[in-house]
């Protein structure tokens, strides 16, 4: 599945990646300097909305080219941060109670968010290289 850019993706459906990509790294960015933490902005910032958004009304044009698993890689990435940040809060919020959840939250928070970075910046590199994301 590491193949080169081909022919058969629309040049415009290339350039909007780019966009959902740029919109997820802003979201990033937006969370790494204000007052926001990173994985909160990426979940919640509205970059990454309308970056999820976009991929899902882009992703038919893609269906069946090497783009399409980059869609799938950026809808994924958001969804399952989604999910792990939703599962911390439920390990961390009944552990507060002894303090220790207070750590929990915090440590679960920071590394959800460095693997939303790592993600992003994969899926753009790739993008950027004319490859495809694996498929898991």
């Amino acid at each position: 599945m590491n193949q080169l850019v081909s022919t058969d993706a629309p040049e415009g459906t290339l350039r909007m990646m780019h966009i959902v990509y740029a919109l997820h790294a802003l979201g990033l960015v937006i969370g790494a300097f204000g007052a926001a933490s990173v994985l909160g902005s990426f979940l919640f910032g509205w970059p990454s909305i309308i970056a999820v958004i976009l991929s899902y009304l882009k992703r038919g044009e893609a269906r069946g080219t090497w783009l399409e698993s980059h869609y799938d890689w950026a809808i994924r990435t958001f969804w399952f941060a989604l999910l792990w940040a939703i599962l911390v809060a439920l390990v961390s919020i009944p552990l507060a109670v002894v303090l220790v959840g207070i750590g929990t939250w915090v440590l679960g928070m920071f590394l959800l968010g460095l693997w939303a970075i790592y993600r992003i910046a994969r899926g753009w590199l790739r993008l950027k290289d004319g490859q495809a994301m694996p498929a898991r």
